[in-house]
């Protein structure tokens, strides 16, 4: 089965569906993600998308990062 990443998905969601995604998110510089009060609060309403913004991250090396690790990005 194929994993697949949604960007429009919250974190919070993405990490329940497949956990190691908190991982790929904290080595990308998105640090905060591994603190389990972040993820229960403004995980459940930020995305990838709104998070790459925030932190000024380039959505591409996100996506491909995922796709690296062997996620589909939708």
């Amino acid at each position: 089965m194929k994993k697949t990443v949604s960007l429009d998905k919250s974190i919070y969601e993405l990490v329940r569906e497949h956990p190691e995604v908190a991982n790929i998110m904290y080595d990308l510089g998105f640090t905060d993600i591994v603190k389990p009060a972040m993820l229960n609060t403004a995980g459940r309403v930020m995305t990838i998308a709104k998070g790459a913004a925030l932190k000024k991250i380039n959505l591409t090396t996100i996506k491909q990062t995922f796709q690296e690790k062997g996620f589909e990005i939708t």
